[in-house]
């Protein structure tokens, strides 16, 4: 007997017949005694629709009522599963993300799962039926409906798998697994066996779109074996999990990924004094404004001016800008550009460590291929460069060629 997370995302959901055939594959490798919870994400492109239409209401950013409109999406696609294995003679019961006892974080379109309290999902379960959860939603303490942003399906299938101490979490996508770089940017591309949690945990957070940062850490908070595999597919896909099982298995470079989603902001001529960058990123951070790739530089010795630049996603451009418009009222900044035409492209790696001439190698190929970098960060594990967007792919593809294939031999 196991106890299996499954979790489906929209475009393995989008039509009637994609249900149907998710529900026969489940109840064709389903073993007698496994209990099986499902989750799933909105059917196909029904959030993109979903947030079109708020869009014909208001340009405003509401963020409790458009979670409460976003919700909408995953309860449609659960109760029309649940029908289906019951069509297929199979007990099945739908449940909400509030009903399956996922609390949240009151950060409207972008809550954290605070706790998972899945009493009644193992009720359901006893009672012989397949549990179909509704993804990318939490309640907050006050009854609210959260949505968990962009992945958060993903985040809300490995946090019940921790918190049910399932035996495994599968990620079914429309992929085979997860690769060393995107397929559609660099053919010559391939599978990743295993990878472990913090490669994928940089992967995801630096923009590889097959699993979402926050799940990963869920993973690696409860030590579920997450596995990433095709709806299409009976393949064996990619084993996330703490370590290798084999050492042969682990090179220098695991991955490389890029991030369209990412604007450079510049603050012009800001006082060089202690406390200002402090006030900078505070005012970001009340209003829920991610900073990535902070660079303060220095225009000469005793100059009162400086320069402070960093990176947000591009989701929150108009947020930033009216936070930092209202902060100069206060802070003396000469001026603030931002330039939505920026990507990052990164590295990824367990095997970096200690590992001297990486960085070297990395920027070699893009000097050779004639691309400029304007911000480098690293972490243990990652280098990252903010390039030109129109230039991103170049760069993923002739990094990928002159690293990760070298390496393979």
């Amino acid at each position: 007997m196991a106890l299996i997370v499954k979790k489906f995302g929209g475009s393995s959901v989008a039509t009637p017949e994609k249900i149907f055939n998710i529900v026969d594959r489940v109840l064709r490798e389903k073993k007698e005694d496994d209990k099986v919870v499902i989750v799933v994400s909105a059917m196909g492109d029904t959030t993109d629709d979903l947030v079109a239409l708020a869009k014909e209401v208001t340009s405003k950013p509401y963020g409790r009522e458009m979670d409460r409109l976003l919700s909408t999406g995953e309860q449609v696609t659960i109760a029309l599963m649940a029908m289906a294995f019951n069509e297929r003679g199979h007990k099945a019961m739908s449940l909400t993300g509030d009903q399956a006892g996922i609390t949240s974080s009151d950060t409207f379109n972008k809550g954290r799962i605070l706790g998972v309290d899945p009493n009644r999902v193992f009720e359901a379960l006893d009672e012989g039926n397949i549990v179909v959860v509704a993804g990318f939603q939490g309640i907050t303490e006050y009854g609210d409906m959260v949505t968990l942003g962009r992945g958060g399906s993903d985040t809300t299938a490995v946090a019940l798998a921790g918190a049910m101490k399932a035996d495994v979490c599968e990620i079914f996508t429309d992929v085979e697994g997860v690769y060393s770089t995107d397929p559609r940017v660099a053919k010559e591309a391939f599978k990743l066996e295993e990878v472990t949690y913090g490669e994928m945990l940089e992967m995801a957070r630096l923009g590889a779109g097959v699993m979402q940062p926050r799940a990963v850490e869920m993973g690696f908070r409860y030590g579920v074996p997450i596995h990433v595999r095709s709806t299409f597919s009976d393949k064996t896909g990619t084993i996330i999990r703490e370590d290798y099982t084999v050492e042969a298995n682990k090179h220098v470079i695991t991955g490389v990924a890029d991030d369209t989603n990412t604007a450079k902001v510049a603050l012009v001529g800001v006082e060089n004094k202690p406390g200002v960058a402090a006030t900078v990123f505070k005012a970001l951070a009340a209003k829920n404004v991610d900073v990535d790739m902070i660079v303060q530089s220095i225009r000469a010795v005793g100059e009162p001016k400086t320069d402070l630049i960093f990176t947000v996603a591009m989701d929150d451009v108009v947020l930033a800008r009216e936070v930092l418009a209202e902060l100069q009222k206060t802070v003396d900044i000469e001026a603030v550009n931002i330039d939505e035409k920026m990507a990052k492209v990164s590295i990824i790696g367990a095997g970096m460590l200690g590992q001297p001439g990486v960085a070297a190698q990395m920027f070699d190929i893009l000097s050779q291929e004639g691309i400029n970098i304007e911000i480098i960060s690293t972490s243990e594990i990652s280098i990252s460069c903010l390039v030109a967007e129109d230039r991103v792919k170049d760069a993923v593809r002739v990094i990928h060629n002159g690293l990760l294939l070298d390496q393979r031999g």
